[in-house]
């Protein structure tokens, strides 16, 4: 097969980076038997070229942006640089001048979108951004190509591998919160700073990007209700499996009546759901569409081979889209409608309460009396007397109260009013949200 180069660019040599020119180094001759192509990569971005890079030696290095920008026979962008700035610039000025762009880049895609639309049709260039959600996990293409012809109703995901490994530790192991950290840390699955990860920063991120593409509308982060994993306990963990569900930070999107769920927060679910198995630091993403029903997919989330898997991926398509005249593969604008994002106070779930009281005759009825007034119905009540949690409590008992499917404006008129029962409640010591 005859060969035609495409010559492309990338931004950044980080892990990732590093990851796709290896990937590509060693791939060399099988892409060109599946595409034909002779991808040459042309210019590196770096901070200091001068920098030793051993293993990498020899490649187009250089400081200057510009370098890339102004070159016309660099027709493709791969951004794997991270963060908003630069790199949502460069992204910008790429596009604008024709050139397609690849990016890993989940911040740019969730906050940005617009910009690089905009761009895009400015330079009448494509987007590709497989990577930005889910690392190695094809999930942006299906949604846009292989199920474009399903009404998509659900997209629900474990899509942040630092806390799914965490919880699987507290689960399987009974490690606490802190011990699972420190060790998710010491594997390099954490950062010094898990901020990001453990408070549900990164999965709101990759859910506005997910229900940008499955609703026709444009989420923002800012627009998903985000809660973290900080408060969760072993003996919430515990109490979980003994009503037969496993506890996971999911990242939910529903379209309910023309409106749209965004939330991520921990969450029970049934053991036998398809999320429930998804252990250590992988991802997985259920969706349910009409016809098609439920899929997933599910595979490693982030690391330099997944990632660079993905990216990869993308930089094939793109340069089989720019051989190819006329042909839009990348065209990543999926926003037709203005749909309204519904506030958490205004979603509808199950929910799961444990709180200590004061062990007395009376006290469950003045309690189950506060959910009466507020319209929620309790399903099921499990009551034991103190808690490894506070050993000291000495006469108290716990409780834990499942209830019925409930608005959340009025469970949260129930937690009000049990923190005000200073004589019957000591504590409420966490709510978690029941789902499937």
């Amino acid at each position: 097969m005859e060969k035609q180069t495409m010559r492309f660019a990338i931004l950044g040599l980080g892990t990732v980076g590093k990851g796709v020119v290896k990937l590509l180094q060693e791939s060399r001759e099988m892409l060109h038997l599946k595409t034909g192509l002779n991808l040459e990569l042309a210019k590196v971005l770096v901070r200091d070229a001068s920098k030793p890079r051993p293993g990498f030696e020899g490649l187009p290095l250089t400081e200057d942006v510009s370098e890339i920008l102004d070159d016309p026979s660099i027709r493709i962008v791969v951004e794997l640089m991270g963060g908003i700035e630069p790199a949502r610039t460069y992204l910008v000025e790429a596009l604008r001048r024709g050139k397609t762009i690849v990016t890993a880049n989940k911040d740019v895609m969730a906050d940005y979108d617009k910009d690089l639309y905009d761009a895009g049709e400015i330079g009448d260039a494509e987007i590709y951004f497989e990577a930005s959600v889910g690392g190695g996990i094809p999930i942006i293409r299906p949604l846009k190509e292989a199920l474009a012809a399903n009404t998509m109703r659900q997209v629900m995901g474990i899509v942040n591998g630092t806390t799914n490994y965490i919880l699987t530790q507290m689960s399987q192991y009974g490690r606490s919160y802190e011990e699972a950290l420190q060790e998710a840390q010491a594997l390099g699955y954490a950062e010094p700073d898990p901020t990001n990860d453990v408070q549900g920063f990164d999965a709101a991120r990759k859910l506005a990007i997910l229900c940008t593409i499955c609703f026709l509308s444009r989420v923002k982060p800012g627009m998903v209700y985000t809660e973290g994993i900080t408060r969760v306990t072993p003996r919430d963990i515990e109490y979980g499996r003994r009503f037969g569900w496993v506890l996971k930070l999911l990242a939910i999107g529903k379209e309910v009546d023309g409106e749209i769920e965004a939330r991520v927060h921990p969450a029970f679910i049934p053991h036998t759901h398809p999320l429930a198995s998804v252990a250590g630091s992988f991802n997985a993403i259920y969706t349910v569409g009409d016809p098609v029903g439920e899929t997933m997919f599910y595979g490693r989330g982030a690391g330099a081979g997944p990632t660079a898997s993905a990216v990869v991926s993308d930089l094939i398509a793109a340069a089989l889209s720019k051989r190819t005249p006329g042909r839009r593969a990348g065209d990543a604008h999926t926003v037709y409608f203005e749909k309204r994002v519904l506030p958490i106070e205004e979603t509808r779930s199950r929910y799961y309460l444990r709180l200590h009281a004061v062990d007395a005759p009376g006290s469950l009825a003045r309690i189950a009396e506060r959910f009466g007034e507020h319209g929620v119905s309790l399903a099921e009540v499990v009551q034991a007397s103190g808690g490894p949690d506070h050993p000291d409590d000495g006469g108290a008992a716990e409780l834990v109260l499942v209830t019925h499917t409930v608005q959340d404006a009025n469970l949260q008129a129930v937690v009000c009013d049990l923190k005000e029962m200073r004589d019957t409640v000591l504590r409420v010591d966490n709510v978690i949200r029941v789902e499937g």
